[in-house]
């Protein structure tokens, strides 16, 4: 019985702090889910012209194109079956600024060995994940290649209109939270969206994932 995660990081797996390898030993053989929720301390973006593109990733909960500072978070992983057999793990995060909530969404498969990222409520971004653990049990993410796809479209999306997601996760025994860092860079024009916040978590019972938190289309190409 096994995650999609640990099988992804192979023995590397039992490297992570042992609330890490069960925050991502979350899938349907164990059964259950990982509730978080907490507070982003810093929410940021690149400059002025980075808006248009995270308000056009805001129309299919790809991009979050609000800032601010101590914003309340909620993050749900729920493991369920696709229509198309794959075991799946919903990533949605929903942020509170101000009035208008602002939700993430994204759903990761294992693709040959690899953990596949689809993005957004309809899967038309797939991103490939370079998973890695650091020294102190941390879990590092890289974004790699993107894909797009659209009903008989699909072709390699060009990272000069993209980005490169760097994140850090892990857990900190003192305050007794999970911390999170991302960093989201274009190679031409620098920064373009981030996040530092902390979290705890709940761990509930659960054999699929409730329909609010699963795309609209799932996307059967890889």
């Amino acid at each position: 019985m096994s995650s999609i995660f640990a099988t992804a990081l192979g023995d590397d797996f039992a490297r992570l702090h042992p609330m890490m390898q069960k925050r991502f030993g979350v899938g349907l053989d164990l059964g259950y889910a990982c509730i978080g929720s907490g507070t982003m301390e810093s929410v940021r973006r690149g400059p002025w012209w980075t808006v248009p593109f995270l308000q056009f990733g805001r129309l299919r909960n790809i991009l979050v194109p609000d800032v601010g500072q101590d914003v309340p978070f909620r993050i749900e992983n729920y493991p369920y079956r696709d229509p198309f057999g794959r075991e799946t793990i919903t990533f949605v995060r929903e942020y509170q600024v101000g009035r208008r909530p602002s939700r993430f969404d994204a759903t990761m498969v294992l693709a040959e060995g690899r953990v596949l990222d689809y993005l957004g409520t309809h899967q038309h971004l797939a991103v490939d994940l370079d998973l890695r653990v650091g020294d102190d049990g941390s879990l590092l993410l890289r974004s790699e290649a993107q894909r797009f796809y659209e009903g008989p479209l699909a072709f390699r999306f060009p990272m000069l209109f993209s980005g490169y997601a760097d994140l850090r996760e892990w857990y900190d025994d003192e305050a007794e939270c999970f911390r999170v860092r991302l960093e989201v860079t274009n190679r031409r024009f620098g920064f373009l969206f981030g996040y530092t916040g902390s979290f705890t978590c709940e761990f509930v019972e659960a054999h699929d994932a409730p329909a609010r938190l699963k795309p609209r289309r799932h996307e059967r190409r890889e």
